[in-house]
Parts: C-alpha cells; sequence; structure tokens
C-alpha cells in the first residue's frame, strides 16, 4: 500500500514542500530512505520505529521504501521524523489516510514517541499556509512559533499519540492545556537599552549616529582607546524605529531558521544588534555550510552589525561584505543549488588610528611608524571604505566633559554641560529618535517603495534628490578636488539629503553638503 504525507524542507529563509511517500511490500523487513537525505534523516528509520512501539503501534514486518521528493532537493535534520511515521500508519492500516488528507507535519521523535522542537517551524508554516494547507502538526514547543502565521490551524502535539487524537477529531477547536498556554505569540522583552544621553560629549559622533539612523547610512568610528566608539554604537539600535509587522515576521523566521528562537521570546520585536569577535571566519559572518545557515550578517537583518576593531579582521572576510552591504541580501552558491538570506543593515565599524592607538592624540605620542600605519589602515581595501558613508575620527572627551556630572551645582566653578545644539546636557534616545522618525515619515512619502535614502535605486536618485544651484557647484568641486569615485559621490549626496531632511529642508544647501563632506575623513586615505 502506498501512503503520502506533507511536510517541508529548510533551504536558507524558505522552506520548500516535500512529499513523503511511503510504500509497503513483500520482501524482507527493513526500511530504505530515498530522495537525498542526510544522515540525521537516515536515522530517522530507528526513531520511528522505536516511537511506534512504545506509542502501542505496530512496526510494520515487511520491506518499507519511505521516499522524499523532490529528489533533486537536499534534506537534514529530524523534522521529517513525524510525517515519516504518520506515512507508515497510513500505508500499514492503522490510520485512515483521509485523516491526514491536506495536513502538514514536522517534528523530531524520541524513541518513546515525545516529539521534540526543531529549527525553522515559522518557515514551514508560511509555506504550509501559502500551499493551502488544512492543518499543521507541529511538537508543543514550537506551537507558539506556528501560530504567528494567521489563516493556518495549528495542532501542538507532545506525542505521536496526542497527533493521532488530533487527526481523529479534526473539528476540535480546543488544543490540550499544555498546548494551549504557547499557542499565544508574546512580546519579546529585554532589558532597558542604553541611552544616548549616557555619552559625553561627541557632538560630532553623535550627530553621525542619528544622521546614520535617520537615512540608514554605515558609519565608521575611528578613535584612541576610550574615546567612546563602542558606547556611540551600542546606542544606535534604540534610535531606530520600531518593527513594523512584516519585518518581526521576516526577522523571526530568520533566527528560526538559525535555531536561535526559543517560546520565551515570541515574535522580535526588538531590532537586532549582532556584535561578532573579530576571528569569526566567513562563514560564520557571511553565512555558509553544506547546507547553508544564515551568519552574523543576516541575522542583523532590519537592525544594526557591529565591527569592533574592524581592521583585526581578516581582509577576506571583510572584502566579503561588499556586495552584501549594497545589495541588501547575500547569495551563498553550493553545487546543486543556491541560498538567499536578506541582509538590510546599517554596519557601524570601529577602528583606533593605528596599532597602538595613539596616532594624533593630543595628549599621547604615537609609537608606530610611518610603514605600520600604512600596513595597519592596509588591511581595509578602498572600495570597501567606499561603501561606508560615514566616516567619523574621535577624539577623547576631555576631563571636564567625564567630570561635569559629579560636580555639584553649588560649586562656583560648574558650569552645565552642553551638549549638540548648545542644550544643557546631552540629548536622550528619545529625543533623538523623535527627529529620526520624523525623517523617516519624510522619506516613506517620498522615496520609491518608502525606502531610506541609502536604498533609492541609483537610477532613481536624481528624481529625489534637489540640489541647489550653489550646493551643486560645492559637490562637483568636491567631486574634483577630493577624486571621489561615481559611488562616493552618490553617496555623498544621499547623506546630504538625509541632512536636509533631518533638518526638514526641501532642498540640499551647501550647507548640508558641507557637513556630508566632514564625514568623509579617509577617502585619500583609501
Amino acid at each position: 500500500m502506498l501512503a503520502r504525507c506533507k511536510t517541508a524542507a529548510l533551504q536558507g529563509l524558505e522552506a520548500r514542500p516535500v512529499l513523503v511517500e511511503v510504500d509497503l511490500a513483500p520482501g524482507l523487513p527493513g526500511l530504505q530512505m530515498v530522495g537525498l537525505a542526510d544522515a540525521a534523516v537516515q536515522e530517522a528509520r530507528e526513531r520511528v520505529r522505536s516511537a511506534l512501539r512504545h506509542s502501542g503501534l505496530k512496526v510494520p514486518l515487511t520491506r518499507v521504501v519511505v521516499n522524499l521528493a523532490p529528489a533533486a532537493l537536499r534534506k537534514e535534520g529530524p523534522g521529517f521524523d513525524l510525517p515519516i511515521a504518520l506515512g507508515l500508519l497510513v500505508a500499514s492500516g492503522q490510520l485512515a489516510g483521509e485523516r491526514s488528507e491536506g495536513v502538514w507535519s514536522a517534528g523530531e521523535l524520541g524513541l518513546d514517541g515525545t516529539l521534540r522542537p526543531i529549527r525553522g517551524v515559522l518557515a514551514i508554516a508560511i509555506a504550509a499556509q501559502r500551499q493551502g494547507a488544512r492543518a499543521l502538526l507541529v511538537p508543543e514547543g514550537n506551537a507558539w512559533e506556528a501560530a504567528l502565521v494567521s489563516g493556518l490551524r495549528v495542532w501542538g502535539v507532545r506525542d505521536l499519540a496526542q497527533a493521532l487524537w488530533h487527526l481523529g477529531h479534526p473539528d476540535a477547536n480546543d488544543p490540550p492545556p499544555a498546548c494551549r498556554r504557547r499557542s499565544r505569540p508574546t512580546a519579546r522583552t529585554g532589558q532597558a537599552a542604553p541611552d544616548l544621553a549616557d555619552v559625553k560629549g561627541q557632538a560630532h559622533g553623535r550627530r553621525a549616529l542619528e544622521i546614520a539612523a535617520a537615512g540608514g547610512h554605515h558609519l565608521l568610528l575611528c578613535g584612541p582607546p576610550g574615546s567612546g566608539k563602542t558606547m556611540l554604537a551600542r546606542r544606535l539600535a534604540g534610535l531606530l524605529p520600531p518593527l513594523n509587522p512584516a519585518e518581526a515576521l521576516e526577522l523571526t523566521a530568520l533566527h528560526s531558521v538559525a535555531g536561535l528562537l526559543d517560546s520565551s521570546q515570541g515574535l522580535l520585536q526588538e531590532r537586532p544588534f549582532r556584535s561578532p569577535h573579530h576571528s569569526c571566519s566567513g562563514p560564520a559572518l557571511i553565512g555558509g555550510g553544506s547546507q547553508p545557515q544564515p551568519g552574523e550578517l543576516a541575522l542583523a537583518h532590519h537592525g544594526v552589525l557591529f565591527l569592533h576593531e574592524l581592521t583585526e579582521f581578516r581582509q577576506a572576510v571583510l572584502d566579503q561584505l561588499r556586495q552584501p552591504l549594497e545589495e541588501g541580501e547575500v547569495w551563498i552558491h553550493r553545487s546543486r543549488h543556491r541560498t538567499r538570506f536578506p541582509c538590510r543593515i546599517i554596519l557601524v565599524a570601529a577602528t583606533n588610528p593605528c596599532p597602538c592607538g595613539w596616532w594624533g592624540d593630543p595628549e599621547r605620542s604615537c609609537r608606530c611608524g610611518e610603514g605600520q600605519r600604512r600596513r595597519y589602515w592596509g588591511r581595509l581595501s578602498g572600495p570597501l571604505l567606499d561603501r561606508i558613508d560615514l566616516q567619523v575620527v574621535m577624539r577623547r572627551p576631555s576631563s571636564a566633559a567625564l567630570s561635569a556630572p559629579f560636580r555639584s551645582p553649588s560649586t562656583a566653578e560648574w558650569t552645565p554641560p552642553t551638549g549638540p545644539g548648545g542644550c544643557q546636557a546631552p540629548e536622550s534616545t528619545a529625543v533623538v529618535r523623535q527627529r529620526v522618525q520624523r525623517a523617516r515619515s519624510r522619506m516613506a512619502t517620498r522615496n520609491p517603495a518608502g525606502c531610506s535614502n541609502s536604498r533609492i535605486p541609483g537610477g532613481q536618485l536624481q528624481q529625489v534628490v534637489r540640489l541647489e544651484p550653489e550646493a551643486l557647484a560645492v559637490w562637483e568641486g568636491a567631486l574634483q578636488h577630493r577624486q571621489l569615485s561615481a559611488r562616493a559621490g552618490e553617496r555623498l549626496l544621499r547623506v546630504a539629503q538625509t541632512i536636509s531632511d533631518l533638518g526638514d529642508e526641501p532642498g540640499i544647501s551647501t550647507g548640508a553638503i558641507a557637513e556630508a563632506l566632514s564625514y568623509r575623513s579617509f577617502d585619500q586615505q583609501a
């Protein structure tokens, strides 16, 4: 007898439909698996047999062939255990075939018949909903994740026996209590985000952070140890607007595919901040593997990727960032297929000016020679620096700025600390975020598809940007005297447009161009 059950195989961020065919034929007892299955899928033979036996069900004592179609699609992981077990039950007559019609399933079986959570269930649920599935059977620990997809009935089960109960009672609306507890998505709650008001001084760096958040521009911070590079970088995610529902679902699906979700998180509501160590490999940063997995670049999607000690990363690893930074997606090619992961991020990089860290510091002398500094900066290729819109040189804050919060107002020499714009104290994240959101609202109504200024297609940039005649002359002069590339000149306009949007200006003025030029510190060095 031949039985069929439906499931899905993960390929990048997507889940591809897979048909599990089970055939019982005369011959020596055994189970043969075909259909390009990896070792974890092949081992399902023993898990399924034991799970059926401990669940009080019969193991067919005949020749069993399990085909996973399409055969050209590689299948990996233990998520095929449940559909294989259901197919065996249908083929052996222990489960009516019409009960499994239109029902997708995925889950890892324990030897005692219990079901364990698997990764990528959200992607599988999205695929099932698009294919018009009647219901989706998943482990209880994954029920909350699958329930994030609207319009799909989800059955979260503890074991194989409970899965059979659901198939026998398809009209039962209420899942068992243990499943009902996790069937509703919950917002992720985390610690309070660091506030921008904690950063003392660094008006130039704070302004660059605001521009980066508003326009989605990449940012490089260069300064000696203790100048506040890391403090600024960690406060960028708090300036970004909240995730919309589509972004939150896509981000949650990415973390589900990577196996980084748990039931305490629910739908991810916070923009990610990823900070990989400088010793990480190319696949760890970009993504990879025989069955490609998302790397740090994709896990920072819709958020911030912070590369601390940029010049300590291997040059071959950094050069792999060029295309993804420009296109907002990374393609991983293998001999049989290619996988796409989205990575629309804001890159924030931090580095010291030289190996000892003190080159250019007014108080401490640099111990490095000219050759050492050239080799140090030679680790950063010109094309990579060309793709970073904002390049900021930072200085250590003065002792007066650091000690001001600890001084008593009654002290005669005490003066209130000043922040950007002449305010009496550094602006908080909430205040700056309001300006960022107003600027993003302007971009959403003006730019194609509501994208940020950094993502405007090159062919449509001239339709969006409005340059005043004096500003056009300044821009042309900068292209000539600084010998900027076409890409750098275009990015200069995008930054100037963001500055104009933050100032509610109708067009790009000479002041906006001049300020944008002040953030191109390493063009000649590149």
